[in-house]
């Protein structure tokens, strides 16, 4: 028995024993309903405070009266008396039940854990010290059919985190509180830009090309049209035509998708934040990222220096900035310019360092980030930008002045792993056409009159200011700044193949 069918086995059992407490709650269920106390039927209820808000401001509202509703987390049953624990979005709080206190304490004892339940009674603390609330109503407004896991990260399969998200959020506060994160993080980022006078643009999901980037796209059809269209890769063409149209700052920060593997650190469907300012270039967008991120880190965790996989971070500004040439050299002593543009020359060093991969590349600049990202891109720990990236593997950056091989761009390196890519953006369009079907050339599996974006050429033509652009994954960043090791704990729906 392989471990799948291990898993689905374990899986059937569970249901078995599911299924019997079901049915005990169901008969439950229908025993309100022939009472006419139906939980479902109620729409709503009143709710004045949170749990948080409860304990914050316990000095100042002991002894008020205050309405909360929540689930039943945990019950302890002391005959005429009982203590619950409810959790709401902002926590739990322990909650004190009298049987001469409520007129349903009765009823109140046959409900579950699980149950969502409104209270409304007085801000007490209890001789133990524990700030709670002594209930004088409570009410079931909607009831739990299965119940909750009782060591859910005991069980064996922690896949089921990630598909049954919805009860890793109810067990386990650590799993919310990395999401308030994030969406806290999203919303630092939109301040801070907004600040800066971008303005937040929406450009389209569905694209008739799937361009901005070297990605293998989802194909869908559109009925109606009878019209194969592609879910986007990147919104990079869409937000240059908003330059040649006159905005000179802007920014989007939405989902892209890209039909190719998944890892702990790729999902093919995840979050970026892409921004475009005219009359910029590379320099600028290191300068921009520097202060948005090192700003974020002290904003979401109090400080610059971070732990992460057991390490130490420091997001302390400056951050480091290398040349791909100098890293190489720093790491492996040697320089790739003695020998630019020799092809030749670069396989034969990369194959001196085991860089296997170089046999089948035909490029100077190709060969030289295989040999970055198998041997250097691993010591990349603290912020670095890796700058001036060759024009092989960078079809729409800038040329960089004097070095007709290399680039006005960089990546943006932190624990190891790539977090942000930039360029100054070309806006030359003979150029950009000869880039483009450069990159087609190794593409011929498909026919470029459908990769390439002849209307966003045609934009071009019109005219486009000089500008830098600069993309950050929203995920990785979360990923950094919450301390988890894989994309899924960072998304609240990953990708997961079907167990049947």
């Amino acid at each position: 028995m392989d471990d799948q069918d291990a898993f689905k086995k374990e899986i059937e059992l569970d249901e078995n024993n599911l299924n019997e407490l079901s049915k005990v709650r169901r008969e439950k269920l229908r025993v309100l309903k022939e009472n006419g106390k139906d939980p479902f039927k109620i729409n709503s209820c009143k709710k004045d405070a949170s749990t948080q808000y409860i304990k914050d401001n316990f000095e100042n509202i002991e002894g008020n009266n205050v309405f909360i509703a929540g689930r039943i987390l945990s019950f302890r049953d002391m005959g005429k008396a009982s203590f619950i624990d409810i959790s709401d979005c902002s926590g739990k709080i322990q909650n004190y039940v009298r049987s001469d206190e409520i007129d349903n304490y009765d009823e109140f004892l046959k409900w579950d854990i699980g149950d969502i339940v409104s209270i409304s009674g007085k801000v007490f603390k209890t001789r133990r010290g524990e700030i709670s609330i002594r209930v004088s109503d409570i009410s079931l407004i909607s009831k739990s059919l299965l119940p909750l896991p009782e060591k859910f990260h005991g069980l064996r399969d922690t896949d089921l985190r990630y598909r049954q998200r919805y009860l890793d959020l109810i067990v386990n506060p650590e799993v919310k509180k990395t999401f308030l994160n994030r969406s806290g993080i999203i919303s630092e980022i939109r301040s801070f830009l907004n600040k800066k006078n971008f303005l937040e643009v929406e450009t389209p999901i569905l694209n008739v090309i799937p361009g901005g980037a070297i990605a293998s796209p989802f194909l869908t059809h559109h009925n109606a049209l009878d019209l194969d269209l592609y879910l986007r890769i990147a919104p990079e063409l869409y937000l240059k035509r908003l330059l040649v149209g006159g905005f000179e700052k802007v920014y989007e920060i939405g989902r892209l998708f890209r039909n190719e593997g998944i890892s702990v650190k790729h999902n093919p469907e995840f979050t970026i934040i892409e921004l475009y300012e005219a009359y910029s270039n590379y320099y600028d967008m290191m300068n921009l990222t520097e202060e948005l991120v090192s700003s974020l880190v002290f904003s979401i965790c109090g400080k610059f220096e971070i732990e992460y996989c057991d390490e130490i971070i420091n997001f302390s500004p400056p951050f480091k900035r290398i040349t791909m040439i100098d890293a190489v050299k720093e790491v492996l002593d040697i320089d790739f310019s003695d020998f630019a543009e020799d092809t030749d020359k670069a396989r034969e060093i990369a194959l001196s360092f085991n860089v296997e991969e170089a046999k089948e590349l035909n490029s100077w600049g190709e060969i030289l980030n295989l040999v970055f990202e198998e041997k250097v891109e691993e010591t990349l720990l603290n912020p670095t930008f890796l700058c001036d990236y060759p024009i092989e593997v960078s079809p729409l950056t800038k040329k960089k002045i004097g070095f007709p091989y290399l680039t006005e761009r960089f990546e943006f390196f932190v624990a190891r792993r790539e977090l942000a890519n930039a360029y100054s953006e070309l806006n030359d369009p003979i150029e950009q056409r000869e880039r483009f079907l450069f990159q087609l050339e190794k593409r011929d599996d498909v026919d470029y009159k459908k990769i390439i974006d002849e209307d966003f050429l045609t934009a071009l033509e019109y005219g486009m200011p000089p500008a830098g652009g600069l993309g950050i994954g929203i995920d990785r960043l979360v990923m950094i700044l919450t301390n988890s090791t894989s994309i899924r704990d960072v998304l609240l729906f990953p990708t997961m193949k079907p167990i049947y």
